[in-house]
């Protein structure tokens, strides 16, 4: 029989300006939910042109960067290895900075505002000094599975009898799920995942309970609930992520994310002297952060 997780904490992310004239709604990472191990921040991002994400490291995690299906608009990107690209409504990135990254995120569009997901996804101390890599992976290449008023967009792990190919370096899964009108889904969550949802629009009900648009909600983990439920009469999307926590300390200033605060010295050491991951930052500036000011 399934037992569904409930909710253990539950707010809605208000929405504030985060990059250069970006604004952002932040679930995680947020003061009510700082950390959800393996998951360091997940942003709803809004954002178009003269404002974005200009040049800025990494170190020490992945993000994952998902426009959202429904966006107007394109996000473009660049770094210091000389990678670049664009990501269309529905087309997911995967990036592993690993040792160390500059890149610039920046909207494609003045008029057309790219809408999205940013996840960041903590590495295990084994993983850390990795070389950079990337996953990217078009709209159509993203499993999918409906059934009746329920679709999911697989973006890692399975849903629906749907599974996805992307790799992953910390046992995870999300989920897009578009709720089309009336339904009722059972989720399936690994019992010793650590798990929330983020309610992307719409409204219903997670294992009971009430949420609204922009709602963060953390599910209980008591080790013996095999997923969640969600509900709703309307309309409604979501995601829900779970993950395996890594259980490592964490040292975190700003984009540099380490297991010791000696690390962290490090990191910004590397950084500023341009060493060990960083030889190209000094001289490298990207191109698509200028079309702010054109």
């Amino acid at each position: 029989m399934f037992t569904s997780r409930s909710i253990s904490k539950s707010f809605v992310s208000v929405a504030q300006r985060e990059g250069v004239g970006a604004t952002v709604r932040r679930s995680i990472g947020h003061p009510m939910l700082r950390r959800l191990d393996p998951f360091l921040m997940l942003d709803e991002f809004n954002v178009q042109l003269p404002g974005g994400f200009p040049d800025h490291p990494h170190r020490g995690f992945e993000t994952i960067t998902y426009v959202l299906p429904h966006s107007p608009g394109k996000m473009l990107h660049e770094d210091f290895c000389g990678h670049r690209g664009e990501l269309a409504p529905g087309d997911l990135q995967w990036m592993c900075p690993g040792r160390g990254i500059v890149h610039s995120e920046m909207p494609a569009s003045r008029q057309e505002p790219a809408i999205g997901l940013q996840l960041w996804l903590n590495l295990p101390r084994s993983l850390k000094m990795t070389e950079p890599k990337y996953q990217e992976i078009p709209s159509k290449g993203l499993p999918r599975a409906k059934n009746g008023n329920v679709e999911a967009i697989v973006i890692a792990g399975e849903a629906m009898g749907a599974k996805s190919a992307v790799f992953t370096n910390v046992d995870m899964s999300y989920v897009h799920f578009i709720f089309s009108g009336p339904a009722k889904h059972s989720h399936p969550i690994a019992k010793d995942h650590n798990a929330f949802l983020y309610i992307i629009s719409g409204e219903g009900s997670v294992g009971g309970q009430p949420v609204t648009a922009h709602s963060v909600v953390l599910l209980t983990a008591n080790g013996n609930e095999d997923g969640v439920t969600i509900e709703t009469a309307t309309p409604m999307q979501c995601v829900v992520l779970s993950g395996k926590p890594i259980n490592e300390p964490i040292e975190q200033y700003g984009p540099f994310v380490m297991t010791t605060r000696a690390e962290l010295q490090e990191t910004v050491q590397d950084y500023n002297l341009g060493r060990n991951g960083f030889e190209n930052a000094a001289d490298w500036s990207s191109s698509i952060a200028e079309l702010a000011y054109k």
